[in-house]
């Protein structure tokens, strides 16, 4: 079906006369008849009753009508949004994360503001689901604990944070300002298992062996919020990155270490293959927000 036939034949009956709809069309009335006689070939019906006085539409000139009229409307629709598509303002985002730092809040808030119409699948993960993900192509982002740069994955730093103690709020050290390690060296520990984060979980453990420490885990947990709630239950301390912090929970309190503490890099990462506008500007809104951040900690 020509497109252009089922605008002239819209025109024509909208105006019920060849001449008037050949005007609003600016071409001249004859080939305006002639295109209109082909639609009705093409049909096989009628369209129009035509006399010497008069234009009317036929039952069929009614419905066929009523469906160009629909037709059109969802054309131009989907036209629109193929164009926003192209240009990353329309589509889907599937985004992994370990846990809800102030960045990736800051990011998909600014992202949603500017790309209100691409839908948002948020995941939390581990580091290792993630990067699983990422390989599989079953999401576009992740935000995770190692840094990924191979023929494959790409990777960025877009937060830096340090380690913090949770101990449940009876604790005999809550009260200090500060926990130096050696006074948790007999404590026992709640902390991930090492194949979800093999690289974070080395980094805490290699932190504390290098101060005279070796941890005693007596559970493990998946999730930083969960290893929170089971300190709360008494269970045990642990260490998490310091954004864990703004998950308040009764119960726990959030120490400083007083030796200092290695940087916890999170990092952004997608593949390198990605060619999605979408996936880009993304990443742009997630450099801006480090970028910003790193300006308020100078």
């Amino acid at each position: 079906m020509d497109i252009r036939k089922m605008r002239y034949f819209i025109m024509v009956a909208e105006e019920l006369n060849f001449s008037r709809a050949a005007e609003r069309l600016r071409m001249a009335q004859p080939p305006l008849s002639q295109e209109i006689r082909k639609l009705e070939e093409e049909l096989g019906v009628k369209l129009f009753h035509r006399t010497k006085r008069m234009v009317e539409l036929t039952d069929a000139g009614k419905i066929f009508l009523k469906g160009s009229r629909q037709t059109l409307l969802q054309l131009e629709k989907t036209i629109k949004e193929t164009q926003l598509a192209a240009e990353g303002r329309k589509g889907n985002l599937i985004i992994g994360f370990v846990d809800s730092t102030e960045i990736v809040i800051e990011a998909l808030n600014k992202f949603r503001s500017r790309f209100p119409k691409v839908h948002l699948t948020l995941r939390e993960m581990t580091t290792e689901q993630q990067l699983e993900a990422l390989y599989e192509k079953h999401i576009h982002i992740g935000f995770i604990r190692s840094e990924q740069n191979n023929e494959t994955l790409a990777s960025e730093i877009c937060f830096e944070e340090s380690l913090r103690l949770v101990l449940p709020q009876d604790h005999p050290l809550v009260s200090l300002p500060e926990i130096p390690l050696q006074l948790i060296m007999d404590e026992p520990f709640i902390l991930f298992p090492r194949h979800l984060g093999p690289n974070f979980y080395d980094l805490i453990n290699g932190y504390f062996w290098e101060h005279g420490v070796s941890l005693n885990v007596v559970q493990e947990a998946i999730q930083m919020q969960t290893i929170v709630n089971l300190v709360a239950t008494g269970m045990g301390v642990s260490v998490v990155p310091s954004s864990v912090e703004s998950y308040i929970r009764p119960g726990v309190i959030y120490k400083k270490i007083k030796e200092t503490t290695p940087k916890i890099n999170l990092y952004v990462g997608w593949r390198q293959d990605e060619k999605s506008a979408v996936v880009n500007h993304f990443l742009k809104v997630v450099r801006e927000v480090y970028a910003i951040s790193q300006l308020d900690h100078q």
